[in-house]
């Protein structure tokens, strides 16, 4: 049995899904499930929201001689050299969550999966490219054993490379965080034919390996639902703004992500939202100088007064969404 792998996904950056992530990977732990949060994105916002910056000095430091397997990168790095995968050395946020930490280096990985992909659907000596392909997945799920994780959450930057290839055909399920502008509305479009293209071809691949040297993950994506993001209810031109794009992600969801038809309803009722999460703007940098989920802020942390209220509207907000995801994916606990 492998653990499913949640990603959150959007080639539109700025939507706030590292936040995400890093607060649902919280709440999940807190729900008394065992997580592994994995760093996929080269930009490694994820790893230095939730470690301190000694901390990333240290597990960054070019001069150290014996690095280890402390990031993504160091676990792959012998693949590049005709190597194999490095078991990870995972960070420990708390007994029911940790972390394998990205790194700045991911991004020279590119060009390896990209010449690795075409390689795949050869007749001989496919063992090196599909190792290389399956790579993150191998790594997520050496780390989900280690700590009997119940769940994997990747985060991964805004592109459709060979990087982000490689993470979404390690993924099981997608959650597409979305703000409500152009821009997220003509990132659905884009995203729902890569991800159809991308499951087909992986498919392909799996089919062309009629007898695996090793287990492969079966490159689900499947599309779980959207979050909306910065949601607000106040009154003014913005917010009008806010209205327009966000009555036409629905439609656009189905057809773009879905692939289904257009509904019938100007205003359907959108079973595909996840969440309309509001944007705690006065919480966001008291926790990210503590770094801390925003629903865990504390009188000592500066949240008092309407900033404690505002912690306690993040905790039932956060969730709900929780277990919104966990039903979607067959993860929720009947007592839960």
């Amino acid at each position: 049995m492998t653990v499913p792998v949640l990603t959150f996904f959007n080639n539109k950056g700025g939507v706030g899904k590292t936040s995400l992530v890093f607060h649902l990977a919280h709440m999940f732990s807190e729900m008394g499930k065992r997580v592994v949060a994995i760093d996929l994105d080269p930009q490694a916002n994820l790893t230095s929201a939730f470690l301190s910056e000694d901390d990333l000095e240290i597990l960054w430091d070019p001069d150290n001689s014996t690095p280890g397997s402390n990031t993504i990168y160091q676990c792959l790095k012998p693949l590049t050299e005709m190597g194999d995968i490095l078991a990870p050395q995972t960070k420990e946020i708390n007994p029911r969550l940790h972390l394998v930490p990205g790194d700045l280096a991911l991004a020279g990985f590119e060009d390896t999966l990209s010449q690795a992909w075409p390689l795949a659907m050869g007749s001989s000596n496919l063992y090196r490219p599909m190792r290389l392909l399956s790579a993150f997945w191998q790594v997520a799920q050496m780390a989900a054993a280690q700590h009997s994780a119940d769940l994997i959450l990747a985060d991964v930057g805004p592109h459709l490379g060979a990087i982000n290839r490689s993470a979404l055909i390690a993924s099981d399920h997608v959650v597409i965080p979305l703000a409500a502008d152009l821009f997220s509305l003509q990132g659905l479009r884009n995203l729902g034919p890569t991800l159809q293209h991308w499951r087909s071809d992986w498919q392909k691949r799996l089919d062309n390996w009629e007898a695996p040297s090793f287990d492969l993950p079966r490159g689900a994506m499947q599309p779980q639902g959207y979050i909306l993001m910065q949601h607000t209810e106040r009154l003014s031109r913005p917010v009008k703004a806010y209205k327009k794009w966000a009555d036409r992600i629905p439609s656009t969801y189905r057809e773009s992500v879905l692939l289904k038809g257009p509904t019938q309803s100007i205003f359907p009722n959108d079973g595909d939202c996840l969440s309309k999460l509001k944007h705690y703007r006065s919480l966001v940098p008291m926790a990210q100088e503590v770094r801390k989920p925003i629903f865990r802020l504390s009188s000592a942390d500066g949240a008092i007064g309407s900033h404690s209220a505002a912690v306690q509207d993040a905790w039932s907000d956060f969730k709900a969404l929780a277990v919104a995801i966990l039903s979607r994916i067959g993860q929720l606990d009947p007592a839960t």
